[in-house]
């Protein structure tokens, strides 16, 4: 299948940065995460995937948590986390934090470590 997936097919709330989309529905071969937080704080538990998962940050400043390393990421950075790699991050704020969380697989697959 080919064609545009409109926010309405992954915006939890209309015109929001904040949703997602699994590729399998759409014949993609990745699935996605918009994360879109004004809270300090905010931000998924730790987890990890059995596949790489690639962050973009939008806007604002996160506090991530990869393996044994902790890392302050800013607006325009990438971070990547390997595949089996316990991961978290959270809003360090004070503005929104938005990410593309980008997993390399057609289907979310997440074990929930915390």
């Amino acid at each position: 299948m080919r064609g545009v997936i409109n926010p309405d097919q992954w915006a939890k709330v209309p015109g929001s940065w904040h949703g997602e989309f699994e590729g399998a529905r759409f014949g993609a071969g990745i699935s996605v995460i918009f994360f879109s937080k004004p809270q300090i704080g905010a931000g998924p538990r730790l987890h990890q995937h059995p596949y790489p998962e690639t962050f973009i940050i939008r806007s604002g400043r996160a506090l991530f948590t990869v393996a044994d390393e902790v890392i302050e990421a800013n607006a325009g950075q990438i971070l990547f986390v390997p595949a089996f790699t316990p991961h978290k991050f959270s809003n360090l704020g004070p503005e929104l934090l938005e990410t593309i969380d980008i997993h390399a697989s057609n289907e979310f697959l997440t074990e929930w470590l915390e």
